[in-house]
């Protein structure tokens, strides 16, 4: 952890002033606190810092929603866009349960709910550099290519064998996968496992940077080329000379940096801003995106001829839901990892089982928390389907299959509502009749953990098993 000599930066977002100021003077021993009031707001903050933050607490309630949480999940998935090994807290007076959740499976690590005592936050936050400092030995070990995306589904080895085949070719390769997939870790195999292995290896995200900022880090600059260039500064393309240039968030590039960009794939040439000579890169390039750029093209905002360019080769990360049991080696990996800082846990049978039912909408890293936020409640205690069920973010479509018709999308509330002979408590009905059953499958016929599952008492779920005319082993149907 660092100490007081060299105080880590802190990203906090929040529009109450209050908060802001009496938090950044109760933290500032520790850290050195950035303060936003808003997404825009911290995107400028986060562009501006002289290094990406370790840790940010963020409000979900921003403007101009303050009273919802949207803003607050749109900044979450921005956040590990600017640096995906960010710990996200959050501290919010939007906590409710199905809040919580959707944060966490979003890559948040924690959830604080207003009003917090200052001295817990503190420590949550101290307990977050612990982890960050297990997992940079993690970090530097993933360089040796057998370390890297571990998994024994069938998936994860035609990835590994696509990796094998254009590890030594020379044309871009384009990652796509969802966010928390591991898109960067691939980019670090292909390069472990070519010839450049002993060359430079760096990485820049496009969504980091303002236009003018990532044309700076991309190409260099010379002197006075802009304000605040004080001397010529190598570029990216030039500093990674014959080894790989990894350039995650693609999609997100600006138009105009585009066509300089597409230059350098087609011949290698470019030119430092401010410079009238012409220079070459020898980097490999290895994109990423979580984006559908074909959509981006129709959209107008990514080149068609820079997409046929980036897609000669294209690799894509499996969702963590289609790696077929990967999950529990991934568990074992990260538990070993965070041995150092936290007890082993064990999973029960119907936890297990549980896990294994989940889609893991937030991939990789969900599960990665998923473990962290277990080994800290559970340290060297058994974990059953009814306490994992809490870390985990039940959504329809692992429901039970009677509401796989009911309220999702919008477009989908506007069907059913067409249909001829909709019935508004029917349908409640239905909705609840499925979050019985789940719940009590989760808690194995437990109507205590079924109870505590639905936020209800046991005397109300007596009630309501009677109404729909269920019994507790309703979850087995």
């Amino acid at each position: 952890m660092a100490d007081n000599g060299d105080r880590p930066l802190l990203l906090l977002v929040d529009d109450d002033e209050l908060i802001v100021e009496s938090l950044s003077f109760a933290l500032s021993e520790t850290f050195e606190v950035l303060s936003a009031e808003s997404r825009s707001a911290a995107h400028a903050c986060l562009r501006a810092a002289p290094e990406q933050p370790k840790l940010a607490l963020i409000d979900l309630g921003l403007p101009p929603t303050p009273h919802a949480p949207d803003e607050g999940f749109r900044l979450i998935g921005e956040l590990f866009a600017f640096n995906p090994n960010m710990k996200v807290l959050i501290l919010s007076g939007q906590s409710e349960c199905r809040n919580i959740q959707h944060a966490l499976t979003l890559g948040a690590v924690d959830f604080v709910a207003k009003p917090c005592d200052a001295g817990l936050l503190q420590s949550r936050l101290n307990h977050q550099l612990l982890l960050l400092d297990a997992e940079q030995p993690a970090k530097q070990a993933s360089a040796v290519a057998e370390d890297i995306l571990i998994g024994d589904s069938p998936a994860m080895a035609t990835l590994r064998s696509l990796i094998e085949q254009f590890a030594e070719t020379p044309f871009p390769v384009l990652v796509e996968g969802e966010s928390g997939s591991g898109k960067e870790l691939v980019a670090e195999r292909l390069h472990a496992t070519s010839s450049r292995r002993d060359e430079k290896m760096l990485t820049i995200n496009c969504a980091a940077f303002t236009p003018e900022l990532l044309e700076a880090q991309l190409f260099g600059h010379a002197r006075g080329a802009f304000t605040g260039a004080e001397k010529d500064r190598t570029g990216f393309f030039e500093e990674v000379s014959d080894g790989t240039l990894f350039l995650d968030e693609v999609g997100e590039m600006p138009l105009d940096l585009q066509a300089k960009f597409l230059r350098v794939l087609e011949n290698g040439e470019f030119y430092r801003l401010g410079e009238t000579e012409k220079r070459r890169s020898h980097a490999r390039i290895v994109a990423a995106t979580n984006r559908d750029l074909r959509e981006r093209v129709r959209d107008g905002v990514f080149r068609a001829d820079l997409f046929h360019r980036l897609t000669v080769l294209t690799l894509s990360v499996p969702p963590l839901r289609d790696r077929e049991g990967d999950w529990q080696v991934l568990m074992q990996r990260f538990q070993a990892q965070y041995a150092d800082t936290m007890v082993p846990f064990v999973l029960t049978a119907d936890a297990e089982q549980a896990l294994a039912a989940y889609s893991f909408p937030g991939n990789v890293r969900e599960l990665r928390n998923i473990v962290i936020r277990l080994g800290a409640k559970f340290p060297a205690g058994q974990v059953d389907a009814a306490q994992i069920s809490t870390e985990l973010e039940m959504d329809y479509q692992q429901l039970d299959g009677s509401i796989e018709h009911g309220a999702g999308a919008a477009s989908d509330v506007a069907s059913r509502l067409a249909e001829h002979g909709f019935r508004l408590d029917e349908e409640l009905e239905d909705i609840e009749r499925a979050y019985i059953k789940t719940a009590l499958r989760l808690g194995s016929g437990n109507l205590s953990k079924a109870a505590r599952l639905l936020g209800i008492n046991r005397t109300t779920l007596y009630s309501r098993l009677a109404r729909l005319g269920l019994d507790a082993s309703a979850g087995d149907a």
